[in-house]
């Protein structure tokens, strides 16, 4: 046999072997993971001492090598005489924020003791994160409103507001994320009311923690019943395969009489939250129905 009858002879083997191979190196490589939109998340509290002074302040700080995607509180034992007016995460517009301030006061005088709870939602760094802010006009208006809103090309991933010059006498009753379940949210409308008659000027403060595109962010939302109840609880939950990154609410037809005394995040130092619970009490007696919206900003998990 001739060396070129040979070599044809041989070819189609060497073929199958090649094959053979390509096809079983296919079958042993697995397919890479999906990542984390956001790697990392847990929930970290702080809590104030409990007292009866009439304002108190209390900062969740991030652990180290974290920063601060979202943001939540809780008055505890106070009832509705309290009111959060500041609700602040640090950073600015070309730093992370790794930490959120919240102060609260007295909305009428209240004689028990009363604690407040600050949670930080954070995360391992995260591709362009930064705070952005917005504050209205100052004057004596009754209500004033302001959104916050992220620079061209960032996302929302969590949010907070600050009332200046009220102290107490005013209360924030829509805190409201934009987006919806199909649409990443892009900033922040905060609004709020007097609670009672106030003569001098005031503020409100809008903030927007951003970042670049997250994979999977949505905005969902939860209603509570609407009655005239003196107190209305509701949960926001993240869809399945998603993670709280931060949240908002929002008081429907009360009209400054109520407060939002509890802004809670779930989750925990080891544990990614993936719901934010809103309660809310009449600051006084409304005889009105009114309802609480929670909303939750959810990213895949």
């Amino acid at each position: 046999m001739s060396a070129q009858a040979a070599a044809r002879r041989l070819r189609p083997h060497a073929f199958t072997l090649i094959l053979g191979v390509a096809v079983a190196a296919g079958v042993v490589v697995p397919a890479a993971p999906a990542s984390a939109a956001v790697p990392g998340l847990v929930r970290i509290v702080a809590t104030s001492a409990s007292n009866s002074d009439d304002f108190r302040s209390v900062t969740a700080t991030c652990p180290v090598g974290k920063v601060l995607t979202g943001t939540g509180y809780e008055v505890n034992g106070a009832t509705g005489e309290a009111v959060v007016d500041d609700l602040r995460p640090n950073g600015g517009p070309a730093a992370a924020p790794t930490a959120v301030t919240v102060g609260a006061y007295e909305a009428e005088a209240f004689a028990g003791n009363w604690s407040l709870t600050a949670y930080a939602i954070c995360a391992n760094p995260v591709a362009g994160l930064v705070r952005v802010s917005a504050t209205s006009a100052s004057d004596s208006n009754d209500f004033r409103s302001v959104t916050a809103t992220c620079p061209v090309g960032k996302v929302l991933t969590g949010t907070g507001h600050e009332l200046n010059g009220v102290t107490g006498e005013g209360v924030v009753d829509d805190f409201r994320p934009n987006g919806g379940v199909a649409a990443a949210p892009t900033s922040v409308f905060v609004g709020a009311y007097e609670a009672d008659a106030f003569a001098g000027n005031w503020s409100a403060t809008a903030y927007a923690i951003c970042a670049n595109p997250v994979a999977g962010l949505v905005r969902v939302s939860a209603t509570s019943a609407s009655d005239s109840n003196d107190f209305h609880s509701v949960a926001a939950a993240c869809p399945l395969g998603k993670v709280l990154t931060g949240a908002g609410y929002e008081l429907n037809g009360v009209t400054g009489e109520a407060v939002v005394d509890d802004f809670r995040p779930n989750g925990g130092p080891a544990v990614a939250p993936a719901t934010a619970t809103v309660g809310a009490y009449e600051e006084d007696t409304f005889t009105g129905n009114w309802t609480s919206t929670a909303y939750a900003i959810c990213a895949t998990a």
